[in-house]
């Protein structure tokens, strides 16, 4: 198996994220992901800044994707996503079938982002008929649900994209057209501030007892636990998961690198740091785990 950084999901400064993947390009590696996938507010990089960093981390050796958004809401949003598409040096990962469509017209091999809705063989295989190479599940597609999926599509003689596997991160449970940040602070969506650059890992939002239960991130909601599946190793290696991707936080992000690479050198699970994923063994998630701190 082989590691991947995910697209930041959180806004952080223009200073943070450069540094952030400066830092990473010495990191043990294989593939990283750059680009906005939240909100098209969030200009801190321009379009250049995300290519001149491409450059960086592949002269680093590293596979690099360029993310697209999630949620494509209006006609500039898919002229910068054509941009994109149209980079003509590194592979797209399409979140919205906006993406998927583009790709598919310019003949161009792409990976399906985890927010794409495929749930049956017969969606994948269409998916992998338009070029899709890698496949990042849905968080919510469980060890059971994807090992029934991967048979029949197997059974149905599909051939299969390259598996990847969020192994660490809090998960991205929604998103929608309305900012939830901006509503936290009672501010209108188009004069939100840019508010979510003050919370690098999400707005905590607790229940009415005082229970931490969600992370607000602009107009996505994340569960609050950061969920592990560094001792799950074995099931996805038997799965015949290729990649597991790990997604950023604003600290100690080297040392969650580290160990995943240690744990799939030595071919050994290493002790569960975060919390359990809940989706993965098809359970609730707040049968997880303690947190781990933020």
């Amino acid at each position: 198996m082989q590691l991947s950084l995910a697209p930041i999901p959180y806004f952080w400064p223009r200073e943070r994220v450069l540094s952030f993947y400066r830092e990473a390009a010495a990191w043990p590696l294989d593939c990283v992901y750059l680009g906005e996938t939240v909100c098209s507010k969030r200009r801190e990089l321009r379009g250049a800044d995300w290519l001149a960093l491409a450059d960086e981390l592949a002269a680093a050796s590293k596979e690099v994707v360029l993310s697209s958004l999630a949620l494509i809401e209006a006609e500039s949003e898919l002229s910068s996503l054509r941009r994109v598409v149209e980079n003509g040096r590194f592979r797209i990962e399409a979140n919205d079938v906006s993406a998927v469509q583009l790709c598919r017209e310019r003949g161009l091999g792409f990976v399906g982002g985890p927010s794409l809705n495929v749930y049956n063989p017969r969606t994948l295989a269409m998916l992998v008929e338009d070029g899709m190479r890698r496949w990042v599940p849905g968080v919510e597609l469980g060890q059971a649900l994807l090992a029934e999926l991967l048979h029949a599509a197997r059974a149905d003689g599909i051939t299969l994209p390259e598996i990847e596997v969020q192994a660490w991160g809090r998960l991205p449970l929604s998103w929608s057209a309305r900012c939830f940040t901006a509503r936290a602070f009672d501010l209108a969506k188009d004069q939100c501030g840019f508010r979510c650059i003050e919370h690098p890992d999400g707005l905590p939002l607790a229940t009415r007892e005082g229970e931490a239960f969600l992370r607000i991130n602009g107009i996505q909601v994340q569960g609050e636990e950061v969920c592990d599946l560094g001792p799950e190793l074995p099931e996805l290696a038997a799965l015949g998961v290729d990649w597991l991707r790990l997604v950023p936080q604003a600290e100690g992000m080297d040392a969650v690198v580290t160990r995943f690479r240690a744990a799939l050198e030595s071919g050994s699970a290493p002790e569960r740091l975060g919390a359990v994923n809940g989706y993965w063994r098809g359970e609730p998630g707040k049968h997880g785990l303690p947190l781990v701190p933020a």
